[in-house]
């Protein structure tokens, strides 16, 4: 039997196909929130959020509810939590760490005292693609369509924000409660991603599809656009390899991207671009072009 025809097969069982349409979702959302991290410099989130992952899996597993809907509500509630302490760059980074040492003692310590199966806990950050359920393509249709809507609704703010927090508080940008928002949708976002490629791996759905466009976009919105584009791209092309070579299909989704982003960072780097090129200078200037 050729490889096409196998391919074939198992593109006509269901749990392939649900996975598949997972992949496409979060090709659309997840980059996004990639642009996020990267603009607000707050890549220890992932790791911060992958913690408090494990404690909503961990209260999921003792209370008997969904493991990877507690897991959400968790990283929701965290992020939210989080976000008045982001007044400042070196602020928003110790509450990443402080959040990171509290969530994981908490969940190691659920795990003890209820006698949970941590083996069960642990498997979820590792991700596996083919358990994705219904819920879980509800959360990540709902990403692909909340947080692309949120940059077009509010891309001239939140191009300021992602470019200077200081001025975009000058400009009369609502700072704290953007900051909130886009770190919930952050939360969320990694945390919708665990059943994919796991949290351990969830970089290959966010950050470097971000990173590539970062490189490649003129501006927030080239970049959004870049970003959706090659995560769309990640993520047929690595899962139709993974199913092709009989691989997991996390490894593979990161070493496709990564391949991805470091060749875009083999094209010359554009002087003129700019991630605030869309967003006012002050709050009495005409809106730019």
């Amino acid at each position: 039997m050729s490889t096409l025809t196998q391919l074939g097969d198992l593109l006509s069982l269901m749990p392939v196909q649900r996975a598949g349409l997972a992949l496409l979702l979060a090709a659309i959302g997840l980059p996004v929130v990639g642009v996020v991290i990267v603009g607000l410099d707050i890549m220890p989130v992932r790791f911060a959020m992958m913690h408090v992952a494990l404690l909503g899996i961990a209260i999921g597993l003792l209370t008997g509810l969904d493991p990877a809907a507690c897991a959400i509500v968790a990283c929701a509630l965290a992020g939210a939590g989080i976000s008045p302490l982001a007044r400042t760059p070196d602020g928003l980074s110790g509450a990443m760490g402080l959040l990171m040492s509290l969530a994981i003692a908490a969940a190691l310590l659920v795990l003890a005292v209820s006698g949970v199966n941590a083996a069960g806990a642990f498997a979820l950050l590792w991700g596996s693609i083919l358990s994705v359920g219904d819920g879980d393509v509800v959360v990540l249709a709902a990403l692909a369509v909340v947080v692309p809507g949120l940059f077009w609704w509010r891309r001239r703010q939140v191009a300021l924000l992602l470019h200077d927090r200081e001025l975009a508080l000058c400009a009369g940008v609502p700072v704290q409660r953007l900051t909130l928002v886009l770190l919930v949708l952050v939360a969320i976002a990694v945390a919708g991603a665990i059943r994919l490629t796991g949290a351990l791996l969830v970089d290959a759905l966010t950050l470097l599809p971000a990173l590539a466009a970062r490189r490649l976009g003129r501006s927030l919105g080239s970049i959004v656009a870049w970003a959706i584009g090659i995560g769309l791209a990640v993520n047929v092309v690595g899962f139709l390899l993974a199913l092709a070579l009989d691989l997991p299909p996390g490894p593979i989704l990161v070493l496709v991207a990564g391949a991805t982003a470091l060749a875009a960072h083999l094209v010359p780097e554009r002087r003129d671009r700019s991630w605030h090129a869309s967003a006012p200078a002050s709050p009495s200037s005409p809106p730019l072009h």
